[in-house]
């Protein structure tokens, strides 16, 4: 084996932390992030699986982590009083949720349950605070991408309130 040889595998990333990596390049929080700047937030999540009908988080609890979806899906819903359960949404493989825990103090504002089993990475409100105030850069990538999806969420919701006042289901 040459020395460069060597090196190389030296340096290669074990296969699951390669996996890893390829998963949160699909998410979109994450676009355009940089390899070296996904592999620091590989560092600080935890992967986590669930099976279809589990209960994630409830609305009203204290949140304090992010979910990236790696398979499967999360349904996000709310309880109705008189009506049951009115989903959100249902979110699919590179999607994430729970963010706006990283952003406020508020309790959550909704239920995330299991829609179809799945497997998730989870970065908790302190490593993701770290790791935003070492790398400077990073974080304005990651702040700017989670200002685009909370721009999209409202707008959607916008879209929803529009239909429902035009339709008279508001």
């Amino acid at each position: 084996m040459t020395p460069e040889a060597d090196t190389t595998a030296a340096t290669a990333a074990p296969p699951e932390a390669d996996s890893v990596l390829r998963a949160l390049a699909k998410i979109h929080l994450f676009d355009g992030i940089a390899e070296r700047g996904l592999a620091r937030i590989a560092a600080i999540a935890q992967e986590e699986s669930y099976k279809m009908g589990q209960v994630i988080f409830k609305e009203g609890e204290t949140g304090g982590s992010l979910y990236l979806i790696l398979e499967g899906k999360v349904r996000i819903s709310r309880e109705v009083s008189g009506m049951g359960e009115e989903a959100l949404a249902v979110l699919k493989e590179g999607d994430a949720f729970g963010e706006m825990a990283l952003i406020d103090a508020v309790p959550r504002s909704a239920d995330a349950r299991v829609h179809e089993a799945c497997r998730l990475l989870v970065i908790s409100k302190d490593a993701l605070e770290d790791l935003l105030f070492l790398h400077k850069e990073l974080a304005y990538e990651i702040l700017w991408n989670f200002v685009k999806t909370l721009s999209a969420r409202l707008r959607e919701t916008n879209d929803k309130m529009t239909f429902l006042s035009v339709t008279g289901k508001f």
